[in-house]
């Protein structure tokens, strides 16, 4: 956590006396601010600690503002050189990290609240005044010089404040981060998903296709009766629609990525893997994991520091709460007239007159109507929301780690029954129904079926692959922050969309027996 720090902002250089009362008013006030508050300048990366605390403990990934054409080239030469290699689910990260514009939009709109605070913390700024009037032989000059006693008595309480509204934000961008981490390696997972998908039903198209072929030629020769031939045909048909389907699914997902990692032009042209990742070897442990959240997440540190913010704010609002507006200042006031008496000549004598005169003036407001209780009421009442919101927030970051856990735990050993069970068994299924097909002892149409549903179970299986490391990346999301989606389960969508909770587009239950 890194707080803007004292570097001699504009309000400690102003304190040099100048000749002059009015100068020397003004320094004394400024000086007496500054003694109060002391100076905060602005931090040296524009507020972005945490943020990067977070990128590298918790994502191993950097990030960078790209404030000025340096940072912007740097940014372009390092995502370049991620994009020369195929995309893996970290390199992907990097780089939407580094291209992505709402990330960066993000980062400008924390030292847009930087700004606000390094102001919050200077003194209040003296006000001038200043009035002349005048007639055919008068001259009124009145000047004064004026600033906020409230608001400079309660400059230490009013700094602490703003600081923790901006450590808010700055945890507000570190789940900026975090969300756009976790959503750029979901994507990732189902783009190669939709990608592998598309290149088995293009084999077991070639595989349709030449048992429609065979179909055709057997038919001519009177060994393949018309029913069958046209089951044959059919078959390879809906397969063929199936795939464009998966090309158009295919073709979304790596859109949806593109948009992620803030790519364009000659940059979309990069590669993937041909697969998705294995399955780890050993699961996350699901100790301690609620601990762990409640210490890490980003939107428990953004609620702690509102509510942080808000208890001052009321503890300000109590104190100021009768009395807000009270401003002490100098004044002056300048007359010159001048007056013309006869005189025994028959003439007139001038008479010249100059007064000079100085002082102080003390504006109050008088609370008639309201004596503070609204400003408090309503200090109070905000206060209590926020002590409300976070304990939803403790509450709500507990259970879905459970969930996050419960759904990578569950998801891990649908994707190893697929592999380790389902597959082969489908395999063996289908070897020997051609056997039995080759031999006359079954027809086409039981072939298909065992065909049909081999397709589904290796859709199914990669569906369920994809599905677990989403939810090894929601797991994560829920222990630090950044966007937890409790998507529907995906073990459960892809075998059926009547099932409840679908989660989402998936080819299986379109795939042609599904």
């Amino acid at each position: 956590m890194t707080a803007p720090q004292s570097r001699g902002s504009g309000a400690c250089r102003v304190a040099a006396a100048s000749p002059g009362r009015r100068a020397r008013t003004a320094a004394l006030l400024v000086t007496v601010g500054v003694t109060l508050g002391g100076c905060v300048g602005f931090s040296a990366d524009g507020g972005l600690g945490p943020a990067h605390g977070y990128a590298a403990l918790e994502l191993r990934k950097d990030i960078v503002k790209v404030s000025d054409e340096t940072a912007a080239i740097g940014a372009a030469a390092r995502a370049e050189q991620l994009l020369r290699r195929p995309l893996t689910p970290d390199s992907a990260v990097q780089v939407a990290l580094l291209k992505n514009r709402a990330l960066q939009a993000s980062f400008n709109d924390l030292g847009v609240s930087e700004a606000e605070f390094v102001q919050a913390t200077l003194p209040p700024v003296p006000r001038l005044s200043l009035s002349r009037t005048g007639g055919d032989f008068t001259l009124e000059v009145e000047r004064s010089l004026t600033a906020s006693l409230i608001e400079l008595l309660t400059l230490p309480v009013r700094i602490p404040i703003a600081r923790n509204r901006f450590r808010a934000e700055q945890y507000r961008a570190v789940g900026q981060v975090l969300r756009l981490a976790g959503e750029a390696r979901r994507q990732f997972y189902r783009t190669v998903s939709a990608n592998q998908s598309v290149a088995y039903l293009e084999q077991a198209l070639a595989s349709a296709g030449s048992a429609s072929t065979l179909a055709k030629q057997l038919g001519e020769t009177g060994a393949l009766n018309k029913l069958e031939q046209a089951r044959e045909h059919a078959f390879y048909s809906e397969l063929g629609a199936q795939l464009a389907k998966a090309r158009v699914l295919q073709r979304v997902e790596r859109e949806k990525l593109i948009r992620l990692l803030g790519l364009w032009g000659r940059e979309i042209d990069f590669k993937l893997p041909n697969g998705l990742p294995s399955l780890p070897g050993r699961l996350v442990s699901g100790t301690q994991i609620e601990a762990e959240a409640i210490k890490k997440r980003a939107d428990i540190q953004t609620a702690r520091f509102e509510l942080q913010s808000l208890a001052g704010q009321y503890g300000l609002n109590q104190v100021s709460g009768f009395i807000n507006v009270l401003d002490i200042g100098y004044s002056d006031r300048y007359e010159r007239s001048k007056a013309f008496e006869l005189n025994e000549q028959g003439g007139f004598n001038v008479t010249r007159d100059k007064s000079f005169g100085r002082g102080y003036t003390v504006d109050l407001v008088i609370p008639i109507y309201d004596f503070g209780t609204t400003v408090v009421r309503g200090a109070r009442e905000a206060y209590l929301g926020a002590a409300h919101r976070l304990a939803e927030k403790a509450v709500n970051a507990r259970s879905e780690v459970r969930e996050a856990y419960q759904r990578y735990r569950g998801q891990y050993d649908i994707t190893r029954h697929y592999q380790g069970s389902v597959l082969p068994l489908r395999k063996t299924i289908q070897d020997q129904a051609l056997l039995q097909y080759s031999g006359m002892l079954i027809d086409v149409t039981t072939l298909i079926i065992d065909a049909r549903s081999r397709i589904l179970s290796n859709i199914q299986a990669i569906e369920a692959q994809r599905d677990f490391w989403i939810a090894a990346t929601d797991l994560r999301a829920a222990v630090i922050g950044g966007g937890f989606t409790g998507e529907g389960f995906g073990g459960e969508s892809a075998g059926a969309e009547a099932v409840a909770g679908g989660g989402g587009e998936t080819l299986a239950a379109a795939t042609p027996g599904g």
